[in-house]
């Protein structure tokens, strides 16, 4: 009687088996697809932190030619530097009356950079608006007047310009030995 009562349960048997067995394969597709996005999702946020990271460590602009240094009292009064940009590089807003370019003097006697605030430019080579473009050539005064102790003779320096995006520019110079009206600086 036994063996009669469990005759006819075999394809139950099987039915459940294959019914689990599409549960655990549902369940795997849903994980492996979850898994795909988050890849494609990261992917996609590690370009946008490598391309974000060469934009800020790009340099915009260039040093041309010499930096001279006008100097009276045995200081520096001011420092004049030809800028261009570099190749491939992209505009940068040199507006003097809303200044967007940040410059600091700091030298061995400075431990804090110190913010210059009273610089001028000439447009060398240029068409005449706010922006540094390919081809241009500009030259930028920087006065010392606001800097505690300017550069004397046998002084190493630096000047930073910040711009609003790529990296900064720094200008470092030496003073002769002995500080005269007009200075090519090395």
């Amino acid at each position: 009687m036994l063996t009669k009562m469990h005759k006819g349960q075999k394809g139950q048997t099987a039915l459940e088996t294959a019914i689990i067995l599409i549960a655990f394969i549902v369940v795997a597709s849903v994980f492996a697809f979850t898994i795909l996005s988050a890849g494609s999702a990261s992917t996609e946020k590690g370009e946008e932190a490598i391309y974000a990271g060469l934009e800020g460590v790009q340099s915009s602009m260039s040093v041309k030619g010499a930096v001279i240094a006008n100097g009276a009292a045995d200081e520096v009064t001011s420092v004049d530097v030809s800028l261009a940009l570099v190749a491939g590089g992209e505009p940068v807003d040199i507006n003097i009356t809303d200044p967007v370019i940040v410059v600091m003097y700091r030298d061995a006697d400075e431990n804090t950079p110190i913010a210059v605030d009273d610089w001028t430019r000439t447009e060398l080579v240029g068409d005449g608006d706010d922006l540094l473009e390919e081809g241009e050539l500009v030259q930028f005064s920087f006065s010392m007047d606001n800097v505690t102790s300017p550069p004397g003779p046998n002084t190493e320096f630096t000047i930073e310009i910040v711009p609003p995006s790529g990296a900064v520019l720094q200008v470092n110079r030496t003073t002769p030995a002995a500080i005269e009206a007009v200075m090519e600086l090395r």
